[in-house]
């Protein structure tokens, strides 16, 4: 039997499908807003898998750490709809310190539907509070991230609108 696909890597980006059902969206056919998180959380899962970082391996560590979304910024710009066959596309900017930034977006046939700012922090899975990333993840990542100059200064706001 086949396995669910994770996606792909191209030019530092990852690239995964998404189809959207009848429980993604509202009464009007459209996904319902708080849905979109949940097509940006598979795609930042699957883009780490394809790494070679999965969740499971984190937190049979000896010191298990998992990943908490300490920001987000979020710019819809068109809806999508019942049956669309969607790419949700990952660029991960920075990996230091605790700290992980990336860019997300959903598009449909080249169009952007919505786009996602993200900070990430490594936790102690216990719930101790942040760590510093393994050297191991920064090292997967290592090769996908964006030159630093892509990076706003930390606590920064992204304009969307203006961004191509």
């Amino acid at each position: 039997m086949d396995h669910p696909t994770s996606g792909r890597i191209e030019d530092g980006a990852h690239y995964f499908p998404v189809r959207i059902y009848y429980e993604d969206t509202d009464f009007s056919g459209a996904v319902y807003h708080a849905n979109y998180l949940k097509f940006f959380e598979r795609g930042r899962t699957e883009f780490l898998r394809v790494a070679g970082i999965g969740h499971s391996a984190l937190l049979a560590r000896p010191e298990p750490v998992a990943f908490a979304v300490t920001k987000l910024a979020i710019d819809y710009r068109a809806a999508a709809r019942i049956d669309d066959a969607l790419i949700v596309r990952t660029r991960f900017l920075s990996a230091r310190g605790a700290r992980m930034n990336l860019d997300q977006e959903l598009l449909r046939d080249g169009l952007l539907i919505c786009r996602a700012s993200v900070e990430i922090v490594c936790i102690a899975a216990d719930g101790g509070g942040a760590r510093r990333l393994p050297k191991e993840i920064v090292d997967a990542l290592a090769p996908f991230l964006s030159a630093p100059e892509a990076c706003p200064p930390h606590g920064a706001a992204r304009n969307f609108r203006d961004a191509p």
